[in-house]
């Protein structure tokens, strides 16, 4: 917003109705038009009227007097565009030193461009909220089970039942929590044995399986927009609100859980979960999964097995996610 007593440079300057241009275009159009005037007047006439030679005593007479004002036109075109040339570098010119005297006196800059994006995440929450509500409002108590039995409840039948009555799950040994802890953070290098083991173990029961392949899916996307868990800044949550959004407790009381703080990667995000439809039915489906396991894992996980399980890649991207889906306000 300008000052009343400082000029505006993006305001276009005060022009003159008729410029010197037009005079001199209707000067001499008249001086054309006397000058034929007098030439027919004394040309003898033939009496007979030819309407081929009138047709072009006309173009003689006024298609100068066409070529004139086009000619005008051309050069008031160009004069105009001139001055908009040169009034549009004089405010780029403004514009340049005032940003130059206030980075000298030590004002901040304008925002980044990224931060205005923040906006769009309050209209993505809007629009994911509908799809979130199916598994965040409507689930039953939670059952007391552990880690070591999170199963689909019709995973039994699901399976043939060996002769004896044993089912083909029962055979294979639990899965221990720090194991399943240290399997949602995924191996570190690629010479971290101890994360490829504990990710092999984590991927025979099959709803880690599940979980792990879903987050591991929408850190592959992420990735695709330059976000990575190990960059990313977030406020840790204690494990008591781990604990109350587990048994289904929503609303203001749960934003610790949002807190990621790198307004870059949220405003990437809330774009991508916007925009592409893929990685939108992606980070719903891992929502959904991630909230089941809580749901399972939380009755029988001590608080320092909470805390572990939030600091891992996939907590983080479900703090990312749900904090541009709405879920924690």
């Amino acid at each position: 917003m300008t000052k009343p007593d400082q000029p505006d440079l993006l305001s276009p300057p005060p022009r003159p109705t008729v410029s010197a241009t037009e005079v001199i275009a209707a000067g001499l159009s008249l001086l054309w038009l006397v000058m034929a005037a007098v030439f027919f007047m004394v040309l003898p006439s033939s009496g007979a009227f030819d309407s081929l030679r009138f047709v072009m005593i006309l173009l003689a007479v006024f298609l100068p007097v066409a070529l004139i004002w086009v000619a005008a036109t051309a050069a008031r075109s160009i004069r105009v565009m001139r001055e908009e040339s040169q009034r549009l570098q004089a405010a780029i010119d403004g514009m340049r030193h005032t940003y130059i005297k206030q980075q000298q006196a030590g004002v901040p800059a304008a925002r980044p461009e990224v931060e205005k994006k923040l906006d769009e995440i309050v209209e993505t929450a809007r629009e994911t909220s509908s799809a979130l509500a199916t598994f965040t409002s409507t689930r039953a108590a939670p059952p007391r089970v552990s880690i070591s039995s999170i199963k689909p409840k019709g995973a039994a039948e699901d399976q043939p039942t060996l002769a004896l009555g044993t089912p083909m799950e029962d055979l294979e040994p639990n899965l221990d929590a720090q194991d399943f802890i240290r399997a949602l953070n995924f191996p570190e290098t690629a010479e971290d044995t101890e994360g490829f083991a504990a990710l092999r173990r984590a991927l025979k029961d099959r709803s880690a399986k599940v979980l792990i392949t879903a987050a591991q899916d929408v850190l592959t996307l992420l990735s695709q927009e330059g976000i990575y868990m190990d960059d990313l800044r977030h406020d840790r949550a204690k494990p008591e609100i781990w604990r109350r959004f587990a048994q289904g407790e929503r609303g203001a009381a749960m934003a610790a859980l949002g807190g990621v703080r790198d307004r870059s990667c949220l405003a990437l995000t809330a774009a991508r979960m916007r925009e592409d439809p893929i990685f939108r039915d992606a980070a719903h489906h891992f929502l959904r999964k991630f909230d089941t396991m809580l749901l399972e894992f939380e009755p029988e996980a001590s608080d320092a097995e909470l805390a572990k399980l939030s600091t891992t890649r996939t907590a983080l991207a479900f703090m990312l996610l749900g904090r541009v889906a709405g879920m924690f306000s």
